[in-house]
Parts: C-alpha cells; sequence; structure tokens
C-alpha cells in the first residue's frame, strides 16, 4: 500500500513539474493589460490557480462571515449606501467576474481589504483619512482589482504547488512527517491578503485604470498613497498593518506615476470630490465622538476632601474627620 501511494504521488509530482512551465508563463502579462480601454474583455486573472471560481467565492464568504464575527458593521444606512455606491460604480468598470458586497467597518485604522469571490471591507477610518473621493475611490479600486486578477487565490495555489514540489524530501520523513506538512497548510489563507510584490504592482496598475475609466483623476492614488507612507514615518502604527504588508514605496510611486502619463490619456475633466462625501465624513465624526467618553460637566458641583478631613458637603462647610464620622454613623435608638 505504502509503495502504491508513493507511485501515484510521484506520477503526481511528475505531472505537476511538467505542467509547472507553462503555468508560469500563463501568468504573465499581455500589452492588452495596459490599455484601459480593453477592460471587461481581457483575462486579468489567469495564471496558476487550483481553485475554480466558484470555490474562491465560497472561500471568501467563509471569511467574510468571519470577519463580521469579529468587527463591528456600520450600520448607518448613508455611510453604507454610498460607499457601496462608489465600489459598485468601480467594479462595473473593472475586469472582475463576481458580484461585489461591500460593507464599512467601524474602526479607525486606515484600512481596507478585500477577499476572494468580491467580499470587500472599508474601514471608517480610511474614509476619515482621505480628503476627497477620489482619494477613496482609488484604494478602493486597488483593492477590486486584487479581485478582479484572483491574487488571493493565485497566490495559495502557488505556495500548495510549492507544497507539493516538496514531497521527495518529506519522504524521508515517512508519512508522518508529510501529514504534520499537510496540516500546516490550513495556513494558506493568510496569504489571501499577504500579497507578493509583482501582484501589488498589477493590483497598482489595475487599480489606476479602474479609476480612471470610472471616471476619477488616477493622480488622487498617488496622493493619497504619499500620504499614508508620510504618515507611517512620523508616526509608526498609524497604518493597519494588514494595509501596510506591502507599504507604497518610493519606485511604485515613480511606477504608478509613469503609467499614468504612458497610458492614460488626459481627460477634460475628472471627478475630484462630491458633497456626498463631506457628509459622510461628517456623519463619521459625528459617530466617532458618540463613542468617546462622557465629558464632566463643569458646571455641576464636585465633593473633595481635604487632608485630615471628612467628607464635605455641597454647601462647602467642612468638620474634623472624628466628628463627621460619629454624626454620619446611624443610631439605634430604644422605643418607650
Amino acid at each position: 500500500m505504502r509503495r502504491t501511494m508513493k507511485s501515484v504521488l510521484a506520477a503526481a509530482l511528475a505531472l505537476l513539474w511538467a505542467a509547472s512551465p507553462a503555468l508560469l508563463a500563463a501568468d504573465k502579462k499581455k500589452p492588452g493589460d495596459k490599455d484601459p480601454e480593453q477592460i471587461g474583455n481581457r483575462d486579468v486573472g489567469r495564471g496558476i490557480n487550483i481553485y475554480s471560481l466558484e470555490k474562491e467565492i465560497a472561500i471568501g464568504k467563509e471569511l467574510a462571515q468571519e470577519v463580521e464575527r469579529q468587527a463591528k458593521i456600520v450600520d448607518d444606512p448613508i455611510i453604507s449606501e454610498y460607499v457601496n455606491r462608489i465600489g459598485q460604480n468601480l467594479v462595473r468598470n473593472s475586469d472582475a467576474k463576481v458580484p461585489f458586497t461591500i460593507k464599512v467597518i467601524d474602526s479607525d485604522e486606515v484600512n481596507a481589504f478585500a477577499l476572494p469571490g468580491g467580499f470587500f471591507f472599508v474601514n471608517a477610518g480610511l474614509i476619515a483619512r482621505a480628503e476627497s473621493e477620489a482619494e477613496l475611490a482609488g484604494v478602493m479600486a486597488h483593492e477590486i482589482a486584487h479581485v478582479a486578477a484572483r491574487h488571493g487565490t493565485r497566490q495559495a495555489s502557488r505556495a500548495t504547488l510549492a507544497n507539493y514540489l516538496s514531497i521527495p524530501l518529506i519522504f524521508m520523513g515517512g508519512w508522518t512527517g508529510y501529514g504534520v506538512r499537510q496540516a500546516a497548510s490550513v495556513l494558506i489563507p493568510v496569504s489571501f491578503l499577504k500579497f507578493s510584490r509583482a501582484f501589488e504592482e498589477e493590483a497598482d496598475d489595475l487599480g489606476l485604470q479602474y479609476m480612471y475609466k470610472s471616471g476619477y483623476d488616477p493622480t488622487a492614488f498617488v496622493d493619497f498613497f504619499e500620504k499614508i507612507q508620510t504618515m507611517e514615518k512620523k508616526k509608526p502604527g498609524t497604518v493597519s498593518k494588514v494595509f501596510s504588508t506591502h507599504p507604497m514605496t518610493d519606485d511604485r510611486i515613480r511606477r504608478s506615476q509613469k503609467n499614468i502619463q504612458e497610458y492614460l490619456k488626459a481627460k477634460p475633466e475628472y471627478v475630484v470630490s462630491t458633497s456626498e462625501f463631506d457628509t459622510v465624513k461628517g456623519r463619521l465624526v459625528a459617530m466617532a465622538n458618540r463613542r468617546k467618553p462622557e465629558e464632566k460637566d463643569p458646571s455641576r458641583p464636585t465633593l473633595r476632601r481635604k487632608p485630615g478631613t471628612g467628607p464635605i458637603g455641597e454647601s462647602g462647610s467642612d468638620k474634623p474627620a472624628e466628628k463627621a464620622d460619629e454624626e454620619e454613623r446611624p443610631t439605634l435608638k430604644r422605643r418607650n
């Protein structure tokens, strides 16, 4: 039985080994990926992927349910509808092949993340930090690009393939060692939010195209990430760890600026911001203020003690501690 299992695994390994060059070649970008006019007519999610689109949606849904169990979702209908409307407009102008569910998390962290299958969460802190609707749209477009290009499951597939290719080494430790290795693969979903530099750059490229096609000024994308970079340098920890896993480096900023100049033809006008954006920010500020502990009213009387004295009444008179204690103690009286 053991020899049979080894033979089966050896055959599977040979197939993976033979197929890997073709799979890696399929991961390369095509010239049309740079053309915003081709959005919707290209397959930016091609490449190594052992997950079907249906399985990807199922994984994303399960992870999203876990997020909602742990986080507080904003239930303000005006805020929720506004953010969802911006996101759905970007999705319509993207290469995404899955429907999106977009929700706002009641958190001050500057963060946004999209799970496989189109489950997208935007933190209130991100909206509060953005100075315009275009800046908010830029970050959302970047996250939508990760889903459109199927980065989460493609990265998980690479990790799984690497796991399989190491099987011959595991044989030395017997089947127990292999079993432990398989159990460790449960941690693969962590990679759904931690992308390689190449995937981050592709999300930059696609995100710029999506916001451009949706009518927003693409330079707002770079402006916001430069701002985030400055914030993190001045006060480390300001930006969520997930959001800063692959920070917007100087190279990526220059690359985005170059792509804007070379591939995105200037339009006579762009959407920069709206009155709705200001309204939503105002509602978020009010919501944050309600979360703060109530401050004491200075006009109300307070009780203070002087050293060596008992309690002071609201009238301000004080008495020696022993006498005050005696007067305040309950006394028992006998009935005649």
